[in-house]
């Protein structure tokens, strides 16, 4: 089987229709595919229709944008959880809303110096999808003012650029006990991916861990080899299974789906562990 565990759709920041995610990953030999948008699962409907009718399994999941205290941006992939769990639909809508309020204020500070309205970036942004840069990122493209995505996160748009506002997002251990809580399998995304920011020491995996970390994204194209011996070796320490995935987001990224892809034998664990929803066959 061909697994990848991390995509996304329009509902967060990815190009195509859940539904088209799907397809996609049908058209590339993906047997099982992942839909983890951002902060949502409003695309699981859609999915699950799709999965059923090109005959690729989909995992239902998200990816929630934390941070810990020292301000360092942790994301946790959630696979199985009830989407209607209060605790953690609390704490996603808390995480939305600021997500929005953010955008906002980036917006105001980029329309002093580019020609960027509100309007340009609501444009990019699918009905009730979860609003993040990529979406400012697009409008910045469409202006003319970068050439793609990857230039605007790595200059305008970067954490270190004067237009950055930071949002609220939940400490990574409460998230890993808030998914538990609502039936989920809980993963750390790309944990050592330095060349998106600053990445956690050793305390804070041991606080998501002791908090219920079931897993480690290991092989993502940002973790640096170095980095995924260490993890492969944490894991090892304490009994955590490894992934592997794409974090496909469409046209938005170059990733390429199945370019990572996660065991059989960790699939079947993630479902034997997931209780707050089901795999769709």
């Amino acid at each position: 089987m061909k697994i990848d565990l991390h995509a996304h759709s329009n509902v967060s920041d990815g190009t195509q229709t859940p539904a088209d995610v799907v397809a996609s990953a049908a058209d590339a030999g993906i047997d099982a595919i992942a839909l983890t948008d951002h902060d949502s699962t409003d695309g699981w409907a859609e999915a699950s229709q799709a999965a059923r009718e090109y005959g690729v399994v989909l995992v239902p999941g998200m990816e929630i944008s934390c941070r810990t205290a020292e301000g360092i941006s942790v994301h946790l992939l959630s696979y199985l959880h009830d989407p209607e769990h209060p605790g953690l639909l609390e704490e996603i809508t808390k995480a939305k809303d600021a997500r929005y309020t953010r955008a906002e204020r980036m917006v105001s500070l980029l329309a002093e110096d580019y020609p960027l309205t509100w309007d340009d970036v609501i444009h990019h942004v699918a009905p009730g999808a979860t609003l993040g840069r990529p979406h400012i990122a697009d409008a910045l493209v469409a202006a003319g003012v970068v050439e793609d995505r990857t230039e605007a996160f790595s200059t305008i748009l970067t954490s270190r650029s004067r237009y950055y506002v930071q949002h609220y997002a939940p400490d990574p251990a409460l998230a890993v006990e808030l998914v538990r809580a609502a039936g989920g399998v809980p993963v750390f995304a790309h944990p050592v991916a330095s060349a998106r920011g600053r990445i956690v020491g050793e305390p804070i995996y041991r606080e998501m861990i002791d908090a219920g970390l079931a897993g480690l994204e290991v092989y993502h194209r940002d973790n640096p080899e170095e980095g995924r011996e260490f993890l492969r070796g944490l894991a090892k320490k304490h009994g955590l299974f490894v992934t592997g995935s794409s974090d496909y987001h469409g046209a938005g990224k170059p990733n390429l789906l199945g370019e990572n892809v996660t065991s059989p034998e960790v699939l079947a664990r993630i479902e034997d562990m997931g209780t707050g929803s089901a795999v769709v066959r």
